[in-house]
Protein backbone atom coordinates (compact mmCIF):
# COMPACT_ATOMS: atom_id res chain seq x y z
CA UNK A 1 0.00 0.00 0.00
CA UNK A 2 1.38 3.38 -1.05
CA UNK A 3 0.20 5.94 1.50
CA UNK A 4 1.44 8.74 -0.77
CA UNK A 5 -0.57 7.65 -3.81
CA UNK A 6 -2.36 10.49 -5.57
CA UNK A 7 -5.52 9.52 -7.44
CA UNK A 8 -7.22 11.43 -10.20
CA UNK A 9 -10.49 12.85 -8.90
CA UNK A 10 -12.61 10.58 -11.11
CA UNK A 11 -10.79 7.54 -9.71
CA UNK A 12 -11.75 8.66 -6.20
CA UNK A 13 -15.50 8.75 -6.88
CA UNK A 14 -16.48 6.71 -9.94
CA UNK A 15 -18.39 3.51 -9.25
CA UNK A 16 -19.51 4.80 -5.84
CA UNK A 17 -23.22 5.61 -5.95
CA UNK A 18 -23.22 7.86 -2.89
CA UNK A 19 -20.24 9.75 -1.52
CA UNK A 20 -22.68 12.42 -0.32
CA UNK A 21 -21.43 15.98 -0.21
CA UNK A 22 -17.74 16.62 -0.89
CA UNK A 23 -14.99 19.26 -0.76
CA UNK A 24 -11.62 19.36 -2.52
CA UNK A 25 -8.80 21.83 -1.80
CA UNK A 26 -5.36 21.89 -3.41
CA UNK A 27 -2.87 23.48 -5.79
CA UNK A 28 -2.65 23.14 -9.56
CA UNK A 29 0.14 21.05 -11.08
CA UNK A 30 2.10 24.10 -12.24
CA UNK A 31 1.89 25.60 -8.75
CA UNK A 32 0.27 28.79 -9.97
CA UNK A 33 -3.31 28.37 -8.77
CA UNK A 34 -5.30 27.38 -5.70
CA UNK A 35 -8.26 25.13 -6.36
CA UNK A 36 -11.42 24.49 -4.38
CA UNK A 37 -14.40 22.37 -5.33
CA UNK A 38 -17.59 21.42 -3.55
CA UNK A 39 -20.48 19.28 -4.67
CA UNK A 40 -23.82 18.08 -3.35
CA UNK A 41 -25.65 14.83 -3.93
CA UNK A 42 -29.04 13.64 -2.73
CA UNK A 43 -31.27 10.59 -2.49
CA UNK A 44 -34.57 12.19 -1.43
CA UNK A 45 -36.78 14.45 -3.55
CA UNK A 46 -36.20 17.24 -1.01
CA UNK A 47 -32.41 16.97 -1.34
CA UNK A 48 -32.49 16.72 -5.11
CA UNK A 49 -34.59 19.87 -5.45
CA UNK A 50 -31.56 22.17 -5.30
CA UNK A 51 -29.17 24.25 -7.38
CA UNK A 52 -25.97 26.19 -6.70
CA UNK A 53 -26.20 29.95 -7.30
CA UNK A 54 -23.57 32.68 -6.92
CA UNK A 55 -24.67 35.99 -5.44
CA UNK A 56 -22.27 38.81 -4.53
CA UNK A 57 -19.36 36.40 -4.30
CA UNK A 58 -21.19 33.92 -2.04
CA UNK A 59 -22.16 30.44 -3.24
CA UNK A 60 -25.60 29.33 -2.06
CA UNK A 61 -27.72 26.23 -2.32
CA UNK A 62 -31.22 27.23 -3.32
CA UNK A 63 -34.44 25.38 -4.17
CA UNK A 64 -34.91 24.56 -7.84
CA UNK A 65 -38.67 24.51 -7.29
CA UNK A 66 -39.58 26.45 -4.13
CA UNK A 67 -43.09 24.94 -4.08
CA UNK A 68 -41.62 21.48 -3.48
CA UNK A 69 -39.40 22.29 -0.49
CA UNK A 70 -40.30 20.05 2.46
CA UNK A 71 -37.66 21.01 5.03
CA UNK A 72 -35.07 23.70 4.23
CA UNK A 73 -33.13 23.41 7.51
CA UNK A 74 -30.31 21.13 6.33
CA UNK A 75 -30.34 21.70 2.57
CA UNK A 76 -30.42 25.51 2.08
CA UNK A 77 -27.28 27.38 3.14
CA UNK A 78 -24.23 29.38 2.03
CA UNK A 79 -21.77 26.74 0.82
CA UNK A 80 -18.82 29.06 0.16
CA UNK A 81 -17.89 32.57 1.18
CA UNK A 82 -14.80 34.72 1.74
CA UNK A 83 -13.49 36.72 4.66
CA UNK A 84 -10.37 38.81 4.07
CA UNK A 85 -7.69 36.33 2.87
CA UNK A 86 -9.73 33.25 3.76
CA UNK A 87 -11.96 31.16 1.49
CA UNK A 88 -14.47 29.02 3.41
CA UNK A 89 -16.35 26.08 1.92
CA UNK A 90 -18.60 23.66 3.83
CA UNK A 91 -21.57 21.33 3.49
CA UNK A 92 -23.90 23.30 5.74
CA UNK A 93 -24.70 26.48 7.59
CA UNK A 94 -21.43 26.20 9.52
CA UNK A 95 -20.05 28.31 6.65
CA UNK A 96 -21.66 31.26 8.42
CA UNK A 97 -20.45 30.05 11.83
CA UNK A 98 -16.84 30.14 10.60
CA UNK A 99 -17.35 33.47 8.81
CA UNK A 100 -18.78 35.16 11.91
CA UNK A 101 -16.02 33.72 14.11
CA UNK A 102 -13.30 35.06 11.81
CA UNK A 103 -14.92 38.49 11.92
CA UNK A 104 -14.58 38.34 15.72
CA UNK A 105 -10.90 37.36 15.52
CA UNK A 106 -11.54 33.72 16.38
CA UNK A 107 -10.20 30.65 14.61
CA UNK A 108 -11.56 28.00 12.25
CA UNK A 109 -11.25 25.39 15.01
CA UNK A 110 -12.89 27.56 17.68
CA UNK A 111 -15.84 28.21 15.38
CA UNK A 112 -16.39 24.51 14.73
CA UNK A 113 -16.13 23.69 18.43
CA UNK A 114 -19.59 25.24 18.68
CA UNK A 115 -21.10 22.88 16.08
CA UNK A 116 -21.59 19.13 15.67
CA UNK A 117 -22.90 16.63 13.12
CA UNK A 118 -26.33 17.06 11.56
CA UNK A 119 -29.34 15.81 13.59
CA UNK A 120 -30.63 13.52 10.83
CA UNK A 121 -30.86 10.26 12.78
CA UNK A 122 -29.93 7.47 11.98
CA UNK A 123 -27.35 8.84 9.51
CA UNK A 124 -26.02 11.68 11.67
CA UNK A 125 -24.48 13.22 8.56
CA UNK A 126 -21.02 14.67 9.27
CA UNK A 127 -20.38 18.37 8.87
CA UNK A 128 -17.37 18.83 6.59
CA UNK A 129 -15.61 22.17 6.26
CA UNK A 130 -12.54 23.70 4.66
CA UNK A 131 -10.70 26.99 4.72
CA UNK A 132 -7.95 28.18 2.39
CA UNK A 133 -5.78 30.96 3.86
CA UNK A 134 -3.85 32.98 1.30
CA UNK A 135 -0.42 34.48 1.90
CA UNK A 136 2.01 36.11 -0.52
CA UNK A 137 1.79 34.02 -3.73
CA UNK A 138 0.94 30.92 -1.72
CA UNK A 139 -1.59 29.43 0.70
CA UNK A 140 -2.28 26.76 3.28
CA UNK A 141 -5.57 25.04 4.03
CA UNK A 142 -7.51 23.24 6.72
CA UNK A 143 -10.21 20.60 6.47
CA UNK A 144 -12.53 19.44 9.22
CA UNK A 145 -15.08 16.74 9.85
CA UNK A 146 -17.52 16.64 12.77
CA UNK A 147 -19.17 13.25 13.16
CA UNK A 148 -21.00 11.09 15.64
CA UNK A 149 -18.83 9.01 17.93
CA UNK A 150 -21.37 6.17 17.93
CA UNK A 151 -24.58 4.96 16.29
CA UNK A 152 -26.70 6.67 18.95
CA UNK A 153 -25.34 10.15 18.23
CA UNK A 154 -24.35 10.52 21.88
CA UNK A 155 -21.27 12.74 21.34
CA UNK A 156 -19.42 14.56 18.56
CA UNK A 157 -15.91 13.58 17.43
CA UNK A 158 -13.91 16.43 15.89
CA UNK A 159 -11.04 16.11 13.41
CA UNK A 160 -9.05 18.94 11.83
CA UNK A 161 -6.37 18.46 9.17
CA UNK A 162 -3.89 21.21 8.26
CA UNK A 163 -1.95 21.18 5.00
CA UNK A 164 0.70 23.27 3.25
CA UNK A 165 0.05 23.63 -0.46
CA UNK A 166 2.00 21.41 -2.84
CA UNK A 167 1.86 21.59 -6.63
CA UNK A 168 -0.46 18.99 -8.14
CA UNK A 169 -1.79 17.80 -4.79
CA UNK A 170 -5.27 18.22 -3.35
CA UNK A 171 -7.22 16.68 -0.51
CA UNK A 172 -10.75 15.37 -0.82
CA UNK A 173 -13.17 14.90 2.06
CA UNK A 174 -16.74 13.71 1.74
CA UNK A 175 -19.59 12.88 4.07
CA UNK A 176 -20.10 9.18 3.35
CA UNK A 177 -18.06 6.12 2.48
CA UNK A 178 -20.79 4.78 0.22
CA UNK A 179 -24.55 4.24 0.13
CA UNK A 180 -26.23 2.30 2.93
CA UNK A 181 -28.93 2.33 5.58
CA UNK A 182 -27.81 4.01 7.73
CA UNK A 183 -25.18 5.58 5.49
CA UNK A 184 -21.60 4.92 6.73
CA UNK A 185 -19.73 8.15 7.50
CA UNK A 186 -16.36 9.12 6.03
CA UNK A 187 -13.37 7.48 7.71
CA UNK A 188 -9.74 8.55 8.09
CA UNK A 189 -7.71 11.38 6.58
CA UNK A 190 -8.89 13.29 3.50
CA UNK A 191 -7.97 11.47 0.30
CA UNK A 192 -5.02 12.64 -1.84
CA UNK A 193 -6.12 13.70 -5.33
CA UNK A 194 -4.44 15.24 -8.35
CA UNK A 195 -5.17 18.87 -9.28
CA UNK A 196 -4.57 19.55 -13.01
CA UNK A 197 -3.82 23.00 -14.40
CA UNK A 198 -7.03 23.14 -16.44
CA UNK A 199 -10.19 23.98 -14.50
CA UNK A 200 -12.42 22.41 -17.13
CA UNK A 201 -10.45 19.18 -17.11
CA UNK A 202 -10.93 18.91 -13.35
CA UNK A 203 -14.58 20.02 -13.40
CA UNK A 204 -15.60 17.59 -16.13
CA UNK A 205 -13.69 14.69 -14.60
CA UNK A 206 -15.42 15.16 -11.25
CA UNK A 207 -18.92 15.84 -12.58
CA UNK A 208 -18.87 12.93 -15.01
CA UNK A 209 -17.63 10.53 -12.32
CA UNK A 210 -20.37 11.39 -9.81
CA UNK A 211 -23.33 9.01 -9.80
CA UNK A 212 -25.82 10.13 -12.44
CA UNK A 213 -28.92 9.52 -10.32
CA UNK A 214 -27.67 11.15 -7.13
CA UNK A 215 -25.49 14.09 -8.21
CA UNK A 216 -27.09 17.52 -7.92
CA UNK A 217 -24.61 20.42 -8.22
CA UNK A 218 -20.89 21.12 -8.52
CA UNK A 219 -18.82 24.26 -7.97
CA UNK A 220 -15.13 24.56 -8.89
CA UNK A 221 -12.92 27.63 -8.46
CA UNK A 222 -9.30 28.26 -9.50
CA UNK A 223 -7.55 31.31 -7.99
CA UNK A 224 -4.38 32.73 -9.56
CA UNK A 225 -1.82 33.11 -6.77
CA UNK A 226 0.00 35.99 -8.44
CA UNK A 227 -2.91 38.38 -8.95
CA UNK A 228 -5.74 36.61 -7.04
CA UNK A 229 -7.96 36.59 -10.12
CA UNK A 230 -10.57 33.84 -10.02
CA UNK A 231 -12.42 31.71 -12.52
CA UNK A 232 -15.15 29.33 -11.52
CA UNK A 233 -17.59 26.80 -12.91
CA UNK A 234 -21.05 25.86 -11.68
CA UNK A 235 -22.91 22.80 -12.97
CA UNK A 236 -26.48 22.11 -11.87
CA UNK A 237 -28.33 18.97 -12.83
CA UNK A 238 -31.53 21.00 -12.48
CA UNK A 239 -31.21 23.69 -15.12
Amino acid sequence: MNIYEIKKINEAVEGNSYVGRGIVCGKSENGKKAAVACFIMGRSANSRNRVFTMKDGVLYTEPFDASKVEDPSLIIYAAMRKFENNLIATNGDQTDTIYEALKEGKSFETALDTRCFEPDKPNFTPRISSMITFGENDFSYKMSILKSIDEEGSECARFTFSYPSKAGLGHFIHTYVCDGNPIPTFQGEPERVFIPDDIDEFTNALWNALDEDNKISLYVSYIDLENMSEEYRIINKNN
